[in-house]
């Protein structure tokens, strides 16, 4: 992966239209499980993560506790508060976000963007993110490839792999379903994720 400056013309216009449609409040209401990695810049392979999530949604706030653990044993929680902003929109804010998140959701797809204080060692460092989200045919998997950068420069990008956990076999998915999951979806360096 080269080093890039923001430069996609795609928007979440782009998907209206398009189907299972796409709401964060309904998705992720009740359990759901992820899967993701984290590359650097140089496409190197830098944290490996599962997430627990539990979502609650009272009709005006969607309330989401990650809870994140890493291969290397680290753990991390974080909570979002995620209000609907008009037809499309929300807003959001959550520990370590500066200021407020906000996103715009068409069809089946959500642009979410923020700007995150990384923890990264004894240092902080402020960095944006933008994550494109795309619910997939099934309405209970959901696919996240995110682009991490410092003053327009790709310093690295996640990608991350959601399913309903509201029964067991979701939550003992194995690693060659997340595996084909990920060959078939956004996977970085996919044609898909050009």
């Amino acid at each position: 992966m080269g080093v890039l400056t923001g430069c996609s013309s795609m928007k979440p216009e782009d998907f209206a239209g398009t189907e299972p449609r796409f709401r964060l409040e309904e998705f992720f209401e009740g359990q759901t499980r992820a899967w993701g990695i984290f590359e650097d810049r140089f496409s190197n392979l830098r944290r490996q993560f599962t997430v627990d999530i539990d979502g609650e949604w009272d009709g005006q706030t969607l309330t989401l506790v990650e809870d994140f653990v890493y291969a290397d044993g680290e753990t991390e929680q974080r909570i979002w508060t995620i209000r609907p902003d008009g037809e499309n929109g929300y807003v959001g804010e959550a520990g370590n976000v500066v200021g407020t998140a906000s996103g715009a959701a068409y069809g089946n797809a959500l642009n979410w963007q923020y700007y995150f204080d990384l923890d990264i060692g004894d240092r902080t460092i402020n960095v944006h993110f933008d994550d494109w989200m795309f619910l997939q045919p099934d309405g209970e998997s959901m696919i996240n490839r995110a682009h991490v950068t410092k003053w327009g420069i790709e310093i690295g990008s996640a990608f991350i792999f959601f399913r309903k956990a509201d029964d067991e076999l979701a939550l003992e998915m194995d690693q060659e379903t997340v595996e084909q999951a990920i060959d078939q979806g956004l996977a970085p360096g996919s044609a898909a994720a050009q």
